[in-house]
């Protein structure tokens, strides 16, 4: 059952979203080549705050795909809840 494994921790939709896409990869790849190209270019310092704003853009993004994910669930929990009503809004 879906809400049992929710609640025993056997289901992760944070950890099960694998963006798909065909310029997906393309782009992670691009990011990667441009850190390294940083990473080479500047003083250590400045390449450590690159990284420090680097994972704060990361988990800033974490915060709005939870946000996403909550709102996704709760509108679809609203769409059940008008068709299992049975009311018409004619």
């Amino acid at each position: 059952m879906i809400l049992e494994d929710l609640y025993c921790g056997k289901i992760f939709p944070a950890e099960d979203i694998v963006p798909k896409g065909k310029n997906y990869e393309e782009v992670n790849q691009q990011i990667s080549r441009q850190m390294k190209k940083l990473e080479k270019k500047l003083a250590r310092e400045d390449f450590t705050d690159i990284e420090k704003l680097r994972d704060l853009l990361s988990n800033r993004s974490e915060t709005e795909f939870c946000q996403s994910f909550i709102y996704g669930f709760r509108l679809g929990a609203l769409m059940m809840t008008e068709v299992f009503s049975g009311n018409k809004s004619e």
